[in-house]
């Protein structure tokens, strides 16, 4: 499966689709951007089994703004609605296999758990 753009008309039913969506925030200016690509793309090929999403943060400010992207490119991982991983930075392929591993590997039910304990404080 190739990559797919996301923007604020598709991001919440992409996200509420359920399973692992991974998302990269960039923008054709960036350098670290334009280099990590083609990982993104070729790990989108690898695991058709998982959304890999690109949002252009010229074209999409608004979702950008409402995650507060202050450094691109940022890759930010959902599973099952939740988001489970956030942070700026290319990464080089071996790191973004083992990110797709330990997010696949995690127990949602203690996700959920603690999410719901977080917003009851």
């Amino acid at each position: 499966m190739t990559t797919r753009e996301i923007t604020l008309s598709n991001f919440d039913d992409t996200i509420k689709e359920g399973g692992i969506v991974l998302l990269d925030f960039w923008a054709a200016w960036c350098g670290p951007c334009r280099m990590f690509a083609p990982v993104f793309e070729k790990a989108a090929e690898a695991h058709s089994d998982i959304v890999f999403g690109k949002i252009d943060t010229e074209a999409q400010q608004e979702l950008a703004g409402g995650f507060g992207i202050r450094s691109i490119p940022t890759l930010m991982a959902f599973r099952d609605g939740i988001m489970v991983f956030n942070q700026a930075g290319a990464l080089p392929a071996q790191q973004l296999e083992q990110l797709i591993e330990a997010v696949e590997g995690l127990d949602m039910d203690q996700v959920r758990k603690e999410v719901a304990a977080a917003q009851a404080e």
